[in-house]
């Protein structure tokens, strides 16, 4: 498994650490994906040190402090598109090229792609990240369009539309308790966690989920 960081190196190696213990294999991998060839140099990482490619989940993402719509500057957009979009749509592509049947060269043998998208992607965010929500809309566009670009190429492509999850991601919007004001009111009356995320992701790169392509789970308290 590549474990892609920005800049927390410290949490990506403490990630491959435990998966090394489990019995697995794995290498951390610093890299913007917001930069093509930070891209580029990640996957080649990838192909050098675990072979061919069968799963990649663009969980990447990244928001800004809590405002109005009239108050986002097209610097924010950029910088928000960048990762949020971009990221995922060049990840998404390599991964594609590596794992195509149709790919001859590449040898390609299927696999699955989860993009982690959020159930703000529907509702809009407004009054905080407008633009969050935008960047996540997107992201589900990819899902549904790729799914059926890639689905006789022996690829599956899904979505998982997170909720209010405890996350560090509230607290680069400037309220880091955002997940205990808002987890009362959600019909499960609380915050959801990593890890119940993480299980609808793995599901979905699973054989389990062998016939369900272009599709999402919502991981969300009923929100």
């Amino acid at each position: 498994m590549c474990v892609n960081f920005r800049s927390n190196r410290a949490a990506a190696d403490s990630t491959v650490a435990a998966i090394t213990t489990a019995g697995g294999s794995a290498l951390a991998v610093q890299a913007d994906i917001s930069q093509e060839a930070d891209v580029l140099r990640m996957f080649e990482a990838c192909d050098a040190r675990l072979g061919p490619l069968a799963a990649l989940v663009n969980n990447a993402g990244v928001l800004e402090r809590q405002t109005r719509v009239e108050q986002i500057d097209a610097a924010r957009l950029q910088r928000v598109f960048a990762t949020n979009v971009t990221g995922a749509f060049l990840c998404a592509r390599e991964a594609v090229k590596r794992m195509s049947t149709s790919n001859v060269a590449a040898r390609g043998a299927g696999g699955a792609i989860v993009n982690v998208s959020s159930r703000a992607a529907q509702l809009g965010a407004p009054g905080e990240y407008v633009d969050y929500a935008a960047s996540k809309a997107a992201l589900d566009a990819l899902t549904i369009g790729l799914s059926k670009e890639v689905a006789g190429e022996g690829i599956r492509v899904n979505g998982v539309r997170a909720g209010i999850i405890y996350t560090d991601i509230h607290a680069d919007g400037g309220e880091p308790g955002r997940v205990d004001r808002l987890g009362p009111t959600l019909p499960m009356q609380r915050g959801g966690h990593a890890i119940e995320v993480a299980r609808a992701i793995l599901w979905l790169l699973s054989d389990e989920a062998s016939y369900s392509t272009g599709t999402f789970i919502d991981v969300a308290g009923g929100r």
